[in-house]
């Protein structure tokens, strides 16, 4: 390893998750605690604090009763952070949660910019003579792509790319420009954030990308609150993308040039059938 190479890297589950100057950054994947993993739970039970979006907080409450509590709204993720970052330097061991994964489009990235920005070193271990030094884990969790891929079939066997429709924080134009390359590329394509009230035209605007290199018949699977109460599974085609019902919980999943639907499923082949013989 480097000189630089982070303590998490060798020793990735160093503490129990109490105590100390400590930040977990915790997936909670869709939320349930069925599909929590034993470290998250583990984690979630020894912290102090909790930090989360108020639904997320929601769906894991019965797991943090009697902790401090720090829910902001959306849009709220640099007050809470900040929170966090806070109550973890005066001695308070502290998680900030996030649904699936917290390395895709969440809180992992803007808690360790913050941290540079800020100055604050991170160390794998407490040291009561460095004020403005914290030890961070970072918790993994089941990310969307895969709880909805896992509700699909097998929808990404084969190479794919994962592209957010939101531009809140990224161009329209760069967008664009991804969503071009990856459908050029014959990428299986999984959006996230592929609608909301503000931009209630961006999801046809890929489709209509994506219609420049792939036939109407394509299988388009979307997936709407994966293994929550308000799941709901819908197999399209490329052609009928624009009619489907999404929001800011779905996840859809654009097949590629090999994709296909069979009894209800959407499947990307891998690309044995090619190589070995799977009929009798």
């Amino acid at each position: 390893m480097g000189a630089d190479a982070r303590s998490q890297t060798e020793d990735p589950q160093r503490h129990g998750g109490g105590g100390g100057r400590r930040l977990y950054i915790v997936g909670i994947g869709p939320g349930g605690p069925e599909h929590l993993s034993q470290r998250a739970v583990t984690v979630l039970s020894d912290v102090s604090a909790v930090a989360g979006y108020t639904t997320y907080i929601d769906l894991i409450r019965p797991l943090i009763q009697g902790k401090t509590i720090v829910a902001t709204a959306m849009k709220k993720e640099v007050d809470r952070v900040a929170a966090a970052l806070d109550l973890a330097l005066s001695g308070t061991a502290c998680a900030v949660v996030s649904s699936g994964d917290p390395g895709i489009y969440a809180m992992a990235g803007l808690a360790l910019e913050m941290c540079r920005e800020r100055s604050i070193a991170i160390s794998g271990t407490d040291d009561p003579q460095a004020p403005n030094q914290i030890a961070i884990e970072v918790v993994p969790g089941i990310p969307a792509l895969c709880s909805g891929a896992s509700l699909l079939g097998a929808p990404l066997t084969h190479d794919f790319a994962v592209i957010s429709l939101s531009d809140l924080l990224t161009p329209w134009e760069t967008i664009e420009a991804r969503l071009e390359a990856a459908a050029a590329a014959d990428f299986v394509i999984v959006i996230y954030n592929p609608k909301s009230r503000r931009r209630a035209d961006h999801l046809t605007r890929a489709q209509a990308i994506a219609l420049q290199h792939r036939p109407p018949e394509t299988p388009v699977g979307i997936v709407t609150g994966a293994m929550r109460d308000n799941q709901r599974v819908v197999l399209t085609t490329l052609g009928e993308l624009h009619q489907a019902e999404v929001d800011m919980q779905t996840t859809v999943f654009i097949g590629n040039s090999s994709t296909f639907a069979y009894d209800g499923f959407m499947v990307t082949p891998r690309g044995y059938a090619k190589k070995y013989k799977i009929a009798e």
